[in-house]
């Protein structure tokens, strides 16, 4: 076996320090490491967030998952990228540093789908912004090295899970090398890195050096040459992308990319099976000098990537950077619901650290009161970074776990009133659910276990969520229980007394469904359940409301400018939400998140759902700024301040039937000495990248 044999997480043996006992928050500064009677950390986590001592936040879980292993944790919590010594204020860490975005993607968090800077932070104190850099896991960890001369440096959370391989980054507007090149960190840990964690900090505990380090499932580092006990297989002999422009061969040495050879490659496109044992076979994907030249072979790098996420049957990946390669391993093993127990049941301060006194924390204010009860999910829809951070696989907490963080809010929380804010999770109703064999899960290279039919081999058996629910607003002193998670409507219609369950219980007066689009060509882009399933859904969310004696509502969302969305579709599901009485508050842009399928779209404007070739349709893809303001204003057209726009674009449609006072109108006619909009549009700016120092170099370890 190529691979460490995986372990239950709690079955290491102690780390010396244990004798320190628990923690009661994990400090922040060298006068409460003295209070504890530590001399020095043996691990020190530098996070982007302030440090709320809760599960759903995640330098939280893993400080007390490495402080339940024995070791003694520091947190650095958005220190100053300008001064080295926030960097050094806890000393040099035994073992390592562990460096994260935080819980968002530092560029999410910072700027809008129109790359224009968000006001406000909010996983900072007083939700005030600018306290983390652009690229923050690239800068932290560079400022460590700068801080440190010898250090161990270990990246994970989203920001580097969603980068751990050459990818399109949408507000440089370019493909970016795999952000373990940029960090100059000595792994990456990415997706639910629970088992990859506790296993690297033992084996260096032992003085395992951690360039030596290389078979831990879940992990990525830097290596100059390929070993010759692995077996190489390019990824063309999988999933042939047919003939590619711009590149003479797709494995060949390009040191410039804008100097790559003009001819082109031609392949078979069948797709041909391995004889090689997956255990030692490495795929080799297109190098970051060819994706960042060749969008086919980009398109084809993204599907090869994501059929290689399973981990019951993935292979490692490595892709060339000049003259080293980063080395991709199979995807973690998920944790075992006693395992997850224990996570969640951590002797966590379940408040923000008392550092913050009681500033004001919108992220936690909005969790607080919430219990998170799985995680992955199944959906696989092509916008989303769920799936390539958390995985397919549902991972779920027991039942008595659920009901004592509840009780433990109960009993804990001055500001409690009695309403659990949400039970739920990446999706409300996946709770239980996974393949009826285990065989077949292993085995399995669907992208989705719901599109675009919902599998045969998914037990959709909505029973124990029923059951949650039961229980959870029958215990003493809880007077709601809602669920506020985005429901997934197409898995809620297979059980009827789930929905009656919902509505007549868990719903506040609104319950959020997430259809996206109305247009099937849109959908098949996205992966999601045509708008069928929605109205199924909506005749017994109705119907049950009715039997209730409640006045309940649907509050649908929907994803404007999606690659493949035309003029035509946003034009029709315009139509549907007027024709519908729905008048959206806020909509949401598509932003490309690097890695996604979608993203990959965007991009190349080629379709990695299919095998990617010279003869792959074109897809449609919404970029300039204009465009993207028009796909939102169908979505709003009832703002005033969109029907300029709306008028120029119906009468270029042809469609200008569409305008005037009459109820099959979209917007009303112009009247003499109307403005044209009372919002000024200003052309979207590129953002302003900070942290110019580094030179050309990018600036930058739930739901």
């Amino acid at each position: 076996m190529l691979y460490s044999t995986p372990k239950n997480i709690f079955s290491y043996r102690k780390f010396w320090a244990q004798r320190f006992g628990t923690a009661p928050e994990l400090p922040m500064s060298r006068a409460e490491m003295d209070v504890l009677g530590w001399d020095s950390c043996d691990i020190i986590l530098v996070t982007g967030d302030a440090y709320i001592d809760h599960p759903s936040f995640g330098m939280a879980v893993m400080g007390r998952l490495l402080e339940s292993q024995g070791f003694r944790v520091g947190i650095i919590a958005q220190p100053d990228w300008n001064d080295l010594s926030s960097f050094s204020r806890l000393g040099k860490p035994n073992l390592y540093f562990g460096v994260t975005a935080g819980n968002m993607d530092s560029l999410v968090n910072h700027y809008t789908s129109d790359r224009k800077i968000r006001s406000d932070d909010a996983y900072t104190p007083h939700a005030k912004s600018g306290k983390r850099p652009d690229r923050a896991v690239l800068v932290y960890s560079q400022k460590i090295r700068q801080a440190f001369d010898n250090v161990n440096i270990v990246i994970g959370g989203i920001e580097a899970s969603l980068r751990r391989i050459a990818h399109y980054d949408y507000w440089s507007e370019k493909v970016r090398n795999s952000v373990l090149i940029d960090s100059q960190a000595d792994m990456l840990l990415f997706g639910n890195a629970e088992r990859a964690i506790v296993e690297l900090t033992h084996r260096l505990a032992a003085n395992e050096p951690i360039d030596q380090i290389t078979d831990i499932r879940g992990s990525a580092y830097i290596v100059r040459d390929i070993p010759k006990t692995w077996s190489v297989i390019n990824s063309t002999e999988l999933d042939t992308p047919g003939i590619i422009e711009q590149i003479a061969s797709p494995y060949q040495e390009i040191k410039d990319c804008d100097k790559a050879s003009e001819t082109t490659l031609k392949v078979d496109l069948s797709t041909k099976k391995s004889l090689l044992e997956r255990a030692n076979t490495v795929i080799r994907i297109p190098s970051f000098e060819q994706v960042c030249k060749s969008k086919p072979l980009y398109a084809h790098t993204s599907r090869v990537f994501h059929l290689e996420t399973n981990p019951g049957n993935a292979r490692a990946l490595i892709q060339a950077h000049g003259n080293q390669f980063v080395w991709l391993n199979p995807p973690p093993l998920p944790l075992e619901t006693d395992e997850l127990d224990q996570v969640f049941e951590f002797p966590y301060a379940r408040r923000p650290h008392s550092l913050y006194n009681d500033a004001h924390i919108p992220a936690w204010e909005m969790i607080r009161h919430s219990v998170n009860i799985m995680r992955g999910c199944f959906g696989g829809c092509t916008f989303c970074s769920i799936t390539e951070h958390e995985g397919r696989i549902i991972q779920s907490r027991s039942e008595g776990s659920i009901l004592r963080e509840i009780e433990a809010i109960r009993d804990t929380d001055d500001k409690f009133t009695g309403n659990i804010s949400d039970v739920g999770g990446p999706t409300a109703n996946m709770y239980r659910m996974q393949c009826k064999s285990k065989t077949i899960e292993e085995s399995c290279r669907r992208l989705s276990c719901v599109y675009p039919g919902i599998c045969k081999n998914l037990n959709t058996d909505h029973q124990p969520l029923i059951n949650l629910y039961q229980k959870a607003r029958g215990l003493k002193g809880i007077k709601r229980v809602h669920v506020a998670s985005g429901l997934r409507y197409d898995l809620a219609v297979t059980s009827p007394d789930y929905i009656r369950e919902l509505v007549t219980h868990h719903v506040g007066g609104y319950l959020k469904i997430a259809p996206e689009h109305t247009e099937q060509g849109t959908l098949s882009k996205m992966m999601k359940p045509g708008i069928g399933s929605y109205y199924e859904f909506k005749k017994l969310f109705e119907k049950f409301s009715k039997e209730a004696g409640k006045e309940q509502y649907l509050i649908p969302y929907f994803i404007s400018a999606h690659p493949g969305s035309t003029d035509t579709d946003m034009l029709n599901l315009s139509l549907w939400l007027k024709k519908n009485n729905f008048r959206l508050d806020q909509v949401q842009a598509f932003l490309p998140t690097p890695l996604a399928i979608a993203t990959a779209m965007y991009h190349t404007e080629k379709n990695p759902l299919q095998k990617v070739n010279h003869k792959s349709e074109k897809l449609r893809v919404v970029k300039k700024p204009e465009q993207r303001r028009l796909h939102k204003a169908f979505l709003r057209y009832h703002d005033p301040d969109n029907w300029s726009i709306l008028r120029e674009a119906l009468k270029n449609m042809g469609r200008s039937d569409l305008i005037g006072p009459g109820k099959e109108s979209l917007v009303p006619a112009a009247k003499p000495g109307d403005f044209k909009s009372k919002t000024k549009h200003q052309p979207t700016k590129r953002p302003h990248l900070k942290n110019a120092a580094f030179k050309g170099k990018t600036k930058s370890f739930r739901k």
